[in-house]
């Protein structure tokens, strides 16, 4: 697992800790995956299906997580891109900024 991966989980599961109700797959551009469920944070699931896929580049990511960058504004600007669930992925978003 690469570093950037490995402090994705570590930072999740800061903001998720033992899960959520669904599941969602942050793909960070270029490193890999992290997914979030009832079972907690964990790498290494890019072919798993999610009820939401929140899709984009390292550094924005990051920026969400540190909450230097709403993910609305990530959103909307172009930065991150959702497939799937909204209503999963705004709930999300209230966790991780």
């Amino acid at each position: 697992m690469s570093d950037v991966i490995e402090a994705a989980v570590e930072a999740m599961q800061a903001k998720f800790g033992e899960g959520i109700d669904g599941s969602a797959l942050f793909v960070l551009r270029g490193e890999g995956a992290v997914m979030v469920d009832s079972d907690g944070v964990r790498a290494g699931a890019e072919d798993e299906d999610a009820d939401v896929t929140l899709t984009a580049s390292v550094d924005t990511f990051r920026a969400i997580l540190d909450g230097d960058l709403s993910p609305t504004i990530a959103f909307m600007s172009g930065r991150l891109s959702i497939e799937g669930n909204m209503g999963l992925a705004m709930r999300l978003a209230s966790s991780m900024g």
